[in-house]
Order: C-alpha cells, then sequence, then structure tokens
C-alpha cells in the first residue's frame, strides 16, 4: 500500500504530514506501506492507493481518488484516528 500526503504548493507542510503520518503507522504496527509527500499540482491517481491532506485543499482533490482529509496536519489524534479508521476499513489493521 501507498500512501501519499499532499499539500498546496510547496513540499514543506505535505513533508511534515508525511512524517506524522509514518509515526502514526508505527505506532499502530503497520509495516510494508510506503509514505511520501507530494504538491497538489504534481500528484496523480497513479502515486498511492491512498492520499492525506488538510481540509484546505481537499476539495481540489476528488481526481485522485481515495483521499483522508484532515483538520490540521499537527493535530496527531485527529489524524490518528482518521487513518486507523480507513486501515481497519481496508483490513490491514484490525
Amino acid at each position: 500500500m501507498k500512501i501519499l500526503a499532499v499539500c498546496g504548493s510547496g513540499l514543506g507542510s505535505s513533508f511534515m504530514l508525511e512524517m506524522n503520518v509514518q509515526q502514526i503507522l508505527s505506532e499502530l504496527g503497520v509495516t510494508g506501506v510506503e509514505v511520501s509527500h507530494s504538491d497538489l499540482s504534481s500528484a496523480t491517481p497513479d502515486d498511492a492507493d491512498l492520499f492525506v491532506a488538510a481540509k484546505d485543499i481537499a476539495d481540489g482533490m476528488h481526481h485522485l481518488g481515495e483521499v483522508i482529509v484532515i483538520d490540521s496536519i499537527i493535530d496527531m489524534d485527529g489524524i490518528k484516528a482518521k487513518l486507523q479508521e480507513v486501515l481497519q476499513q481496508k483490513g490491514i489493521i484490525s
């Protein structure tokens, strides 16, 4: 599985989001998931199975596929809750 953290223009906030997702996956004991980051204009549907982005750019991401919309890239509890829900739905965690 591949997860792509996406931000609006630069790569700073998406890189921070990528690191937060990696930390959460580690806490959940999830292995074998590749996490990377990109800006929105460079992201394509083939880049990942799951996209994670803040709500301020989520409206422009429908063409990518499955998107987890988070309220804040630094809200670890919020990111974890939404990521955990999707991983459970996909059978990656129980």
